[in-house]
């Protein structure tokens, strides 16, 4: 027992040490917080000290050396120089150095701003992240009780010319106003206003509780709010009706697309200097208006380097364009059309099955088929195409297609036969793989079908050359003339890289007699 007593006195002790030590901090270490152009610099040591003194503490945990880091830090520098000498004192983390304090904070996700009330570290107000300066300001405001603008007479609705959130409301005090301008603290970056003008309320023909959606006073869409309406639902609108039905991928909206209430997103890979590209993007557009609030319609032009990371990211290549794909942010599980024609009809259809639960998810591999390796043609898949194809011993043909394609499919028959007549030789393989199910993890130079020959070199792993096949002159030839393409494709291969693993000669004379020119 006495030794219990004990262990609480020293920690009662080491408690009240604690707390002088800080409250000394206190006395002579606030100054010493460095700050950069009015904006604190906080870090695990300081941390505390900050939010006891400040009643509002707004903090951007920030990331260096990513574009949209830099674009929110200049928004969140230019912001504290319009509130010196405010209640809002600005501060921010690098993340990359303060890992242990962000992880104590339960911050995830970056850029992440927060406003930190009265030292309370528990329960920050996350402030969206801003397109501006004036995102931040707009927020506080709203915060602090300036939800909206008051729209007294028609003229005054007129000289806005920016997209605004106009709500026709009966009574002012009444709960679905309360929605609505909380709605407008979530979305600082647009105009919010309110109106019970009979003018205002005639131009456009609606009842009372609506809340419309209007550019330069052009309506873009009507929301009639219920008793039962929550304020998500309602910003879920404003957001999704506030963009274009499709939206292009680039550096000024990326943020806004990411940052969209709506999780599915069907992304359209697209060349826009194609000569296709109008109608296909007609029909991807007519199909995005009848999917608004369920699927986010984006475009990505393949011919925008900046693009790059982001068809690297879905493993789009150049050449697969146009391709669409399906993703929910959520899971990061992505679809792919499989449709050769993308017209408005097939993509509707497409996003319907994906909503439905019935289109199968693009995998990194298919399931191994049954007796794969006991056929003539090896049908390949994801996991087994590097082991089969980049076997030494081996000298590999694969046919890399499109099931969905008809020009894939033309080379069915052809591929079949080749595969029959060297059948017999033990060295040389030949095989196939969709590409359009599996994920093709190596360098492709042109569109499929296409065939690839990975030597047995007893080397490196090397696809040797990457060939095209153009099914219009293929569609025009015999079989005979296909066969006789591949056998000068293997002979040059041979003659040019001086390969041992085959006896040109017994090559030459195997390919003469399967071409009916042998005996």
């Amino acid at each position: 027992m006495k030794k219990l007593w004990l262990l609480l006195l020293g920690a009662m002790f080491c408690l009240c040490v604690s707390v002088a030590a800080d409250a000394q901090l206190d006395l002579q270490g606030d100054t010493t917080i460095p700050e950069k152009e009015g904006i604190l610099q906080l870090e695990k040591g300081n941390f505390k000290r900050a939010l006891r003194k400040h009643k509002q503490l707004l903090v951007h945990f920030y990331t260096p050396l990513t574009s949209e880091g830099h674009r929110v830090a200049a928004a969140f520098e230019a912001a504290a120089a319009e509130l010196q000498g405010s209640e809002v004192k600005l501060a921010v983390i690098d993340v990359t150095k303060e890992k242990e304090l962000v992880k104590k904070l339960h911050v995830s996700g970056q850029p992440s701003i927060r406003l930190y009330l009265s030292g309370d570290v528990t329960n920050p107000a996350l402030c969206p992240v801003p397109q501006s300066s004036a995102s931040i300001l707009t927020w506080l405001q709203r915060r602090a009780g300036t939800f909206a603008d008051l729209i007294v007479d028609l003229n005054q609705l007129e000289a806005i010319d920016d997209l605004m959130v106009v709500g026709f409301f009966k009574e002012l005090n009444h709960e679905l106003v309360q929605v609505f301008y909380a709605a407008a603290i979530d979305l600082p970056d647009i105009r919010f206003a309110v109106t019970q003008d009979d003018e205002v309320i005639s131009k456009y023909t609606v009842t009372q509780d609506v809340v419309l959606l209007l550019k330069k006073t052009q309506l873009i869409q009507t929301y009639r709010m219920k008793p039962e309406t929550p304020k998500e639902e309602l910003v879920v609108f404003i957001s999704v009706y506030q963009m274009d039905p499709v939206t292009e991928y680039n550096g000024q909206t990326a943020s806004q697309i990411l940052g969209s209430p709506v999780l599915n997103h069907a992304l359209l890979f697209v060349n826009k200097s194609s000569e296709d590209f109008r109608e296909i993007f007609s029909a991807f557009h007519n199909a995005a208006e009848a999917f608004r609030l369920k699927i986010l319609f984006v475009l990505v032009n393949v011919d925008e380097h900046r693009n790059g990371r982001l068809m690297e990211y879905f493993r789009v290549r150049h050449f697969d364009a146009p391709h669409i794909r399906l993703v929910n942010l959520t899971d990061q599980i992505t679809y792919q059309m499989l449709s050769e024609t993308l017209d408005e009809g097939s993509i509707k259809q497409f996003c319907q099955s994906y909503l439905e639960g019935k289109a199968k998810p693009k995998l990194m591999s298919e399931p191994i088929p049954e007796r794969w390796d006991q056929r003539p043609v090896k049908e390949l898949v994801g996991v087994t195409l590097e082991k089969v194809a980049f076997n030494p011993n081996k000298t590999v043909f694969v046919l890399f297609y499109l099931a969905y394609s008809e020009m894939s499919r033309a080379l069915f028959p052809l591929w079949e036969e080749l595969a029959e007549a060297v059948k017999d030789w033990e060295d040389v393989v030949i095989a196939q793989i969709d590409a359009s199910t599996n994920d093709i993890n190596m360098s492709m130079q042109g569109s499929y079908p296409s065939l690839c020959l990975f030597p047995a070199l007893y080397a490196e792993r090397v696809c040797i050359t990457h060939w095209f096949i153009y099914c219009n002159i293929l569609s025009s030839k015999s079989s005979e003339y296909f066969l006789f393409l591949v056998f000068c494709f293997f002979f040059f291969f041979c003659l040019f890289t001086n390969y041992k693993a085959w006896n040109i000669s017994s090559v030459t004379s195997r390919w003469w007699f399967i071409l009916g020119k042998g005996t």
